[in-house]
């Protein structure tokens, strides 16, 4: 016998949520149920502000990985919502899970993908808006993978013309790469300045757009990536 379809938040209330600073959570991968919430003091990634270490310069610089977006958007919510060592229950419900996967098939779910050969290794998912990323999830299965996929959503969202990336809960591991905590009135104020105007560009069009300048320049993606940071360092 099989279970029945999760329920899915249609697209257009997520996106008001979303707009309004507040995204949903579950207690755990089976609960039925969403709680919404909005965090008093919010997690956001200056997007000038992120840390780009020697080491992780060097790694990205070397095409380690092979990065992508889009390529598996499923593949990735889907790792990110395995049970972890230090999370042994998943804020990422079927519901959750499928109003995501949803949304991606709307064109405002994103994910960007850590590839060695045929295997996926690490990456990350969230929701783009106006000129807006809310990062929901990230995982990594070799070293620094969600490190270089992080860096490389943050460059491609500076060409994109984003302005507003949003991390929600601040960790140890995002304060070291630059985040920040701001209290929830001056979130909505960046949430409405960003709203201003349209990005230029989406996401994968930013991806393809550098794919194409490092062709023309015979350069690599990864050191148009690594530039771009020693270049705000």
């Amino acid at each position: 016998m099989h279970s029945p379809a999760p329920k899915i938040i249609p697209p257009e209330i997520l996106l008001l949520a979303y707009r309004g600073g507040v995204f949903p959570m579950a207690d755990s991968r089976d609960d039925g149920e969403v709680f919404w919430v909005e965090p008093r003091e919010r997690a956001i990634l200056p997007l000038d502000g992120f840390r780009c270490s020697r080491s992780l310069a060097k790694v990205i610089r070397q095409d380690r990985v092979t990065v992508r977006v889009d390529g598996d958007f499923d593949a990735v919510i889907e790792a990110c919502a395995q049970p972890r060592n230090d999370h042994p229950e998943t804020w990422i419900s079927h519901t959750v899970d499928a109003s995501y996967r949803n949304l991606h098939r709307h064109g405002h779910a994103h994910s960007v993908e850590c590839w060695r050969d045929d295997t996926l290794v690490g990456g990350l998912y969230g929701v783009a808006f106006d000129r807006v990323f809310c990062g929901e999830s990230m995982f990594a299965k070799a070293d620094n993978a969600s490190k270089v996929a992080l860096a490389w959503l943050v460059a491609l969202m500076r060409r994109a013309g984003f302005v507003l990336l949003d991390c929600q809960f601040m960790t140890e591991h995002l304060a070291s790469l630059g985040a920040v905590e701001i209290p929830r009135e001056r979130y909505h104020e960046l949430l409405s300045e960003a709203a201003a105007r349209p990005p230029n560009d989406s996401l994968p069009q930013a991806h393809a757009a550098l794919l194409r300048e490092a062709e023309v320049y015979a350069s690599s993606p990864g050191k148009l990536i690594a530039h771009s940071f020693s270049q705000t360092s």
